[in-house]
C-alpha cells in the first residue's frame, strides 16, 4: 500500500511533466479506436440497409466466372415471373430491373455520379428495390418520360422536381423528367440513384422487355424462407441462384466486408506507427524522470525499499499514465468517429451519429493498447530505476551510464543494420518481385530496428556533422546547444528516431511514387504512338456505347481510330494445364499506337488470324515457344486455337504481362451478347493537325460525359494526380506518428529544462541573456529534429530505391529522387525543431535565477 500511495503522490506531482506523454497515448488509442468505431458504425447500418432491402427470398441470374464486360447486367428471361406466381409458398412476385453501368447526366450534360466512387444506380420502381426509401416530395414515376432521384443527390447538384436527367446506357440514352424525391429511410450508400418504371427499365437499361435482372419473393404465410427457397429451386431448376433473405444480406455483407476490413486494417497500420512512435516518448519521459529522482529513489532505497518495490513503484506509475491516457483516448476515438462519419456525409454517404456503434470490445482494445504499451515503454526505465543504490542519495547527480552496456547495444544494433542492408541488397537483386517484396519487408524492419538500436552511437556522429555545419554560426550558444545534444545521445537518439520513423516511410513512399509516375511517362513518350486516348470514366464496368463511337468515327483529322477491349478466357498449354488470363483485344492498328518490344516474334504478327501474343514471363513460367498452338476459350464463346506469334518484353509499365490479340479473332469466337464493349479507343490524328484533331475529338464526345479524351500530357496529369492522390493520404495518416513524434521533441526539452534548472540558474547569474538562453534551446532542438530527418530521410531513401529495384521487373524502371519533396521535408524538420522548442524555452527563459540555483 505504500509503494502504491509513492507511486500515486509522484504521479500527481509530477503530472505536468507527463502530459506529452499522455497525449500520445490519447492520440494512438484515440486512432486505433476512433477506427473501429467508425466501421463498425458503417457495418451495422449497412447490415440495418441490408436487411429492410432484402426480399423473403431473391432470384437472379446464375454467376457466372471471369464473365465479360459487356456493359449490360445479367438477365433472368421475363417469362419466369407466371412460373413463380404458381410456386406453393410465394405471395408475390415482383420483377427487378436494375443497372450501374450506365451514366445519369443533368440538362447542363454534367455529370451527377458521385465523387467518391461510389457507383450510379438506375432501378425499376419496384417494392423491391424500394423498401430502403420514400417519397418525400412529388409522386413515383407513371410513365416512360418520368424519373424519381435520390434526395441526397437532388441537394448536391440542385436538382429539383421539372428538371430534366438523361440517361445513358448501353442500349442507348434516353431523357427522363423528374417527377418525385426519394429520401433513404436509414442511410444513403453514397450511390446516386435513379427510379424509372419497369417497361423503361426493361427496354432502355437491358434493350430487351423479355428480361428482368431477377425477382423479389414474397413468403406466404407460414412458409418460411427456407422452405420457399426450396419450392423455387424444384419449379425453376438450377440454371439460376436462389437466395432468402439472410443469404443475400450475407453476400451483401462480404462486399461490403472486403473494403470496409481493407480501410480498418490500413487504418490500424498507422494507428500501430503512431503507437511505436509514441513508445520512444514513454521511454524517454520515464528515463529522464528516473534520472531527475535519483536522489529520491536512493533515499527509498536507503530507508529499506527493495528493487522490486522501486521497479514496481515505476510501473504504478506508467500504469495510471496509460489508463488516464486511454480513458481519454476512447472519447477521443469517439469523436473521431463522428468527425468521419460528417466527412463520408461530405461526399454523399449519410451515416446516421444516432446509430453510433460502439461494441464492448472497442474500449477494451483502447484501455489495453494504452496500458500495455505504457507499461512496456516504462518496464526498462523502471529496471533502471531499481538499480539504484542507497549510496546514489548522496550524489548530485544521476548514476553514471553504463559504458559496457552502450558498446554491447552498438555491437547488436551493427549487426541488425548490416542484417537488414544484406536483405535489401539481396531485394534489389531479386529475380521476381514477390521474392524480392519478402526480402523488402524484412530489410525495411532490420534496419529500423538496427536505426533504432544504434541511434545513440549515430547521435555523436552526426550531431557533430549537423551542428559544423548549421550550430557554428550562433557562437557559444550554438557550441552549448551541440553539447547539450551530445550530453546524453541515448535520449537524443530516441527522440530523433521517433521523428525518424515517420520520416524514413514518408521518404520510401516519395520515392516509389516518383519513380512509377516516371516510369510510366518514359514508357509513354517511348512505346505510345497513338495521340489520343478516348475512355469511359469512373466506371471500370461501363463501355463505349454505339453512339459514341459513331460519334468519335465522324471526327475529323484523324488518320485512325483503334477500337480496345479485355476478353476473360481460359488458356490450355502444350503441357496440358489450363490457366485463366485475360486477352487484350484491340484492332491490327494498336502496334502503331503502341510500340511494345518483343523478345521473339512481331507485335503486329500477333493480330493476324487465329493469333496472339504472351508475355515474356508467362512464356518462361509455362514453358511456352513461339510458335505454340494454345486452345482458347473465352468466356460464353466456343473454343480457338491460336498461334503464339509473338512474345512481347516484360520491360515495360503499360500492359505490362498482357497477351494480345486481333479483336476480329475474339468477335469470331464469341456470340455478340457475350463480346464485351469498347471501354477505350486510340486516335491518331493526322501530322500537323494534332491541335484540330484534339479539338474535334473534344466537340464528338461534348453530349457523352462519360468519356474522357486525352492526349499524352494529359494522360501524364492523370497519372500524376491518381498517384498523389494516394501518397497524399499515406502522409495524412502518417501525420499521426509524426505528431507524436514532435511531441516527443517537446517532452523532451521540456523535461531537459527541468533537469537543468540549476544549470540554468548558473548561466543567467554569470550574465547569459534570456534570449541567448531561448535561442540555445531552439538550437538543440532544431538540431535533435534535423539528426532524426537526415536518418529517416536516408532509410527511406534506402527503402524507396530498393522497392523500385524490386518493382522493376514489374515495369518500374526509372529510379526517380523526388528531390523538391526531400529537402522540404528536410527543411520543414527544422521549422518543426523550432516550432517544437518554443515553449520549453520561454519556460528556461522566465526561471527566476536565484530559485533556479538552489534548486537540488
Amino acid at each position: 500500500m505504500t509503494v502504491l500511495k509513492t507511486s500515486v503522490r509522484n504521479f500527481f506531482a509530477h503530472k505536468g511533466r507527463m502530459a506529452l506523454s499522455a497525449i500520445a497515448v490519447l492520440l494512438s488509442v484515440a486512432f486505433v479506436c476512433g477506427t473501429l468505431v467508425f466501421t463498425d458504425t458503417m457495418t451495422a447500418t449497412f447490415d440495418k440497409l441490408f436487411g429492410s432491402t432484402a426480399s423473403d427470398v431473391t432470384i437472379s441470374a446464375k454467376k457466372v466466372d471471369d464473365a465479360q464486360a459487356t456493359g449490360l447486367p445479367d438477365t433472368v428471361p421475363a417469362t419466369l415471373q407466371q412460373k413463380l406466381l404458381h410456386v406453393a409458398g410465394v405471395a408475390k412476385s415482383d420483377p427487378d430491373v436494375t443497372s450501374q453501368d450506365v451514366t445519369v447526366a443533368d440538362a447542363k450534360n454534367d455529370k451527377i455520379s458521385p465523387s467518391s466512387g461510389a457507383p450510379t444506380i438506375v432501378s425499376n420502381w419496384d417494392p423491391t428495390e424500394t423498401k430502403a426509401v420514400e417519397i418525400s416530395s412529388g409522386h413515383i414515376p407513371q410513365g416512360a418520360d418520368q424519373a424519381v432521384l435520390d434526395a441526397d443527390t437532388a441537394k448536391k447538384h440542385h436538382l429539383g422536381i421539372g428538371d430534366t436527367l438523361r440517361v445513358i446506357a448501353a442500349p442507348g440514352d434516353f431523357k427522363v423528367t423528374i417527377s418525385g424525391i426519394a429520401t433513404f429511410k436509414t442511410t444513403n450508400p453514397g450511390a446516386a440513384v435513379v427510379y424509372i418504371d419497369t417497361a423503361t427499365a426493361q427496354a432502355r437499361l437491358l434493350g430487351s422487355p423479355s428480361q428482368y435482372t431477377g425477382f423479389g419473393l414474397t413468403a406466404a404465410a407460414g412458409t418460411t424462407d427456407d422452405q420457399l427457397k426450396q419450392n423455387v429451386k424444384a419449379a425453376i431448376g438450377s440454371g439460376y441462384t436462389v437466395d432468402t433473405a439472410a443469404e443475400t444480406k450475407k453476400k451483401d455483407q462480404d462486399d461490403l466486408g472486403s473494403f470496409l476490413n481493407f480501410m480498418k486494417y490500413a487504418m490500424l497500420g498507422f494507428a500501430g506507427i503512431a503507437v511505436l512512435v509514441g513508445i520512444f516518448l514513454i521511454v524517454n519521459t520515464f528515463s529522464m524522470l528516473v534520472a531527475q529522482r535519483t536522489r529520491e529513489i536512493g533515499l527509498m532505497r536507503a530507508l529499506g525499499s527493495s528493487r522490486r518495490q522501486v521497479n514496481r513503484s515505476v510501473l504504478i506509475e506508467a500504469v495510471l499514465l496509460g489508463v488516464t491516457g486511454s480513458v481519454l483516448g476512447i472519447g477521443g476515438g469517439i469523436g473521431l468517429a463522428i468527425g468521419l462519419m460528417n466527412l463520408m456525409g461530405k461526399v454523399g454517404m449519410k451515416l446516421d451519429t444516432s446509430q453510433l456503434t460502439i461494441k464492448a470490445t472497442t474500449p477494451a482494445i483502447g484501455l489495453a493498447i494504452g496500458v500495455i504499451v505504457t507499461v512496456v515503454s516504462a518496464y526498462i526505465p523502471a529496471r533502471r530505476a531499481g538499480r539504484i543504490s542507497p549510496m546514489a542519495a548522496l550524489r548530485d547527480a544521476g548514476t553514471p551510464a553504463d559504458g559496457r552496456a552502450g558498446r554491447v547495444r552498438a555491437a547488436i544494433g551493427i549487426l541488425v543494420c548490416a542484417a537488414g542492408a544484406l536483405a535489401l541488397v539481396a531485394a534489389g537483386q531479386a529475380d521476381k518481385a514477390s521474392s524480392g517484396g519478402g526480402l523488402l519487408g524484412l530489410g525495411v524492419l532490420l534496419t529500423l530496428v538496427g536505426f533504432v538500436i544504434v541511434g545513440p552511437l549515430l547521435a555523436g556522429v552526426i550531431v557533430r556533422a549537423v551542428s559544423a555545419v548549421v550550430l557554428r554560426f550562433f557562437g557559444p550558444m550554438g557550441r552549448l546547444a551541440e553539447r547539450n545534444a551530445l550530453r546524453n545521445p541515448r535520449r537524443t537518439g530516441a527522440t530523433a528516431s521517433a521523428l525518424m520513423i515517420g520520416l524514413a516511410l514518408v521518404a520510401g513512399m516519395s520515392v516509389v511514387g516518383s519513380s512509377m509516375v516516371a516510369s510510366a511517362n518514359d514508357q509513354l513518350d517511348k512505346s505510345v504512338g497513338a495521340d489520343f486516348i478516348i475512355q469511359v470514366g469512373n466506371n471500370g464496368s461501363q463501355t463505349l456505347t454505339p453512339a459514341a463511337e459513331k460519334a468519335l468515327g465522324a471526327t475529323k483529322d484523324i488518320t485512325h481510330f483503334t477500337h480496345y477491349t479485355v476478353v476473360n478466357a481460359k488458356l490450355t498449354l502444350p503441357s496440358g494445364s489450363t490457366v485463366k488470363s485475360d486477352l487484350s483485344a484491340a484492332d491490327p492498328t494498336y502496334p502503331q499506337d503502341l510500340e511494345l518490344k518483343t523478345v521473339q516474334g512481331k507485335l503486329a504478327d500477333a493480330y493476324g488470324t487465329n493469333a496472339m501474343s504472351v508475355p515474356e514471363g508467362f512464356a518462361k513460367d509455362h514453358k511456352v515457344k513461339l510458335g505454340d498452338e494454345l486452345t482458347v476459350v473465352m468466356t460464353g464463346g466456343r473454343p480457338a486455337h491460336l498461334k503464339v506469334a509473338a512474345i512481347t518484353s516484360d520491360d515495360t509499365t503499360i500492359e505490362h504481362g498482357s497477351m494480345f490479340t486481333n479483336i476480329a479473332t475474339a468477335r469470331s469466337y464469341l456470340p455478340a451478347d457475350k463480346m464485351p464493349g469498347d471501354f477505350m479507343m486510340f486516335a491518331k490524328a493526322v501530322d500537323g493537325k494534332e491541335k484540330e484533331a484534339y479539338a474535334s475529338l473534344k466537340a464528338s464526345v461534348r453530349d457523352y460525359p462519360q468519356i474522357d479524351v486525352r492526349d499524352q500530357a494529359d494522360y501524364k496529369d492523370l497519372i500524376q494526380s491518381q498517384v498523389n492522390q494516394l501518397l497524399y493520404m499515406i502522409y495524412a495518416l502518417l501525420g499521426l506518428a509524426i505528431i507524436v513524434a514532435i511531441l516527443g521533441v517537446v517532452n523532451t526539452l521540456a523535461l531537459s529544462v527541468v533537469e537543468r534548472t540549476r544549470e540554468i540558474g548558473l548561466m543567467r547569474a554569470i550574465g547569459t541573456s534570456r534570449r541567448q538562453l531561448r535561442r540555445m534551446i531552439r538550437l538543440e532542438s532544431v538540431v535533435i529534429a534535423l539528426f532524426g530527418a537526415l536518418v529517416g530521410l536516408g532509410l527511406g531513401l534506402g527503402w524507396g530505391a530498393t522497392g523500385q529495384k524490386v518493382l522493376a521487373s514489374q515495369g518500374l524502371g526509372i529510379l526517380q529522387i523526388p528531390w523538391t519533396t526531400i529537402v522540404t521535408v528536410f527543411i520543414g524538420s527544422a521549422v518543426v525543431g523550432l516550432l517544437a522548442a518554443l515553449l520549453p524555452a520561454f519556460r528556461a527563459g522566465r526561471m527566476n535565477v536565484l530559485n533556479a540555483i538552489a534548486t537540488d
